[in-house]
């Protein structure tokens, strides 16, 4: 086997989260409430049933191929060919993931705390310590998961020094027109929960399988909670301008100041979030080297780190000219994009696979 480390499903879910929520701690009320307004906490909800259905499809296709990574048993049930094909598909979107996560974290550094800086040094350097704990192995990752993960999430707590100055009536009223505002803006925050895909590459590392999918679903009911909680916050903080900040959160901890010493808190969140960023980038890093290692056929992973970072480094800084691209990109191509290859595909795979495994039965019994 090329990975020969071991996790547990709790350390499995602490890899998972990030990828999920990170991005969406900064953003999703922006995101939600373009479309959904005062309803934007209702989003959230209706968008984590995509991230419970991913993960349904994945532990089932595993459940079919234990010991085994999609990259491998996409081989073994669409043919060899194809399967190669399909492995190709999934590495590439997985470098170009990796990619967009390296360019909104620069953007976010550079705009809100290092303007001067060059990109491809912000880039390069969270590229380089990736690298190091990627070349670690699973072992690592789910060890640093656990320790920075928890540090991440407890960062929400500060929001209840917000509470002077909220303002529930922001809230209403509720579902004003309907349902549908909710629904359009339940369609980014779902493709979020679609990364609970990731699991397929980290089941076989599981030294507790039989609960994972408890701790997949429990991570997608946790991140499903903490965005309603952020959105409730921001909304009940800036009303309906909330729309007007690119990343309403940070600009929420701005709002906290308790005295004269407690302020000043979103150097903190920038701390904090670097931690969350760092986490998710190193778990597409590490799946995407483990999935290129086993689709060429190589004893070991680690020759192929430093330079697929040099790639993520170059996609990060060619992915999109600025920042208003990228969100254009993000907001009308990926949605397409992401829930074709993290959940359409393995659906397909998981059908074909039934079908395959139902046809081997019937053939031993007509030989009976």
């Amino acid at each position: 086997m090329i990975e020969k480390g071991k996790i547990s499903a709790f350390q499995m879910a602490f890899l998972i989260l990030p990828p999920i929520l990170s991005t969406a701690i900064l953003t999703i009320p922006a995101v939600t409430g373009k479309h959904a307004n005062q309803d934007m906490w209702i989003s959230p909800i209706l968008a984590s049933f995509n991230g419970v259905f991913t993960a349904f499809i994945v532990f089932q296709l595993h459940k079919i191929y234990p010991g085994e990574t999609i990259i491998q048993y996409s081989q073994h049930i669409v043919g060899r060919i194809i399967g190669k094909l399909l492995g190709f598909v999934f590495l590439f979107y997985f470098l170009y993931v990796s990619s967009l996560i390296d360019r909104e974290y620069a953007d976010f550094i550079i705009s809100s705390f290092l303007p001067r800086t060059p990109m491809v040094v912000v880039i390069g350097t969270m590229v380089l310590v990736c690298a190091f704990t990627v070349r670690g192995g699973v072992e690592v990752l789910g060890r640093a998961a656990q320790i920075f993960v928890p540090i991440y999430i407890l960062t929400l707590l500060l929001f209840v020094l917000l509470l002077p100055d909220l303002k529930p009536e922001n809230m209403f009223p509720i579902m004003e027109h309907g349902i549908a505002p909710s629904i359009r803006g339940a369609i980014q925050p779902s493709l979020w929960f679609g990364q609970v895909f990731l699991t397929s590459m980290l089941l076989p590392f599981l030294t507790d399988y039989e609960k994972g999918r408890k701790w997949s679903v429990l991570t997608v009911i946790f991140c499903m909670v903490a965005m309603v909680y952020i959105n409730i916050v921001s909304l009940l903080l800036f009303g309906e301008s909330v729309t007007t900040y690119t990343y309403p959160v940070f600009t929420a901890f701005r709002y906290i100041s308790i005295a004269t010493f407690f302020q000043h808190l979103e150097s903190v969140v920038i701390i904090i979030w670097v931690m969350g960023v760092f986490i998710k980038l190193s778990i597409f890093y590490y799946v995407l080297v483990l999935g290129m290692a086993q689709w060429l056929h190589l004893s070991d992973y680690r020759p192929l780190v430093f330079p697929i970072g040099f790639l993520m480094t170059l996609f990060g800084i060619w992915a999109d000219p600025n920042m208003q691209e990228l969100s254009k990109f993000i907001e009308t191509i990926i949605p397409f994009l992401e829930s074709s290859i993290f959940t359409f595909i393995p659906l397909l795979l998981l059908i074909i696979a039934i079908i395959r495994k139902r046809g081997k039965k019937k053939k031993g019994i007509t030989h009976l």
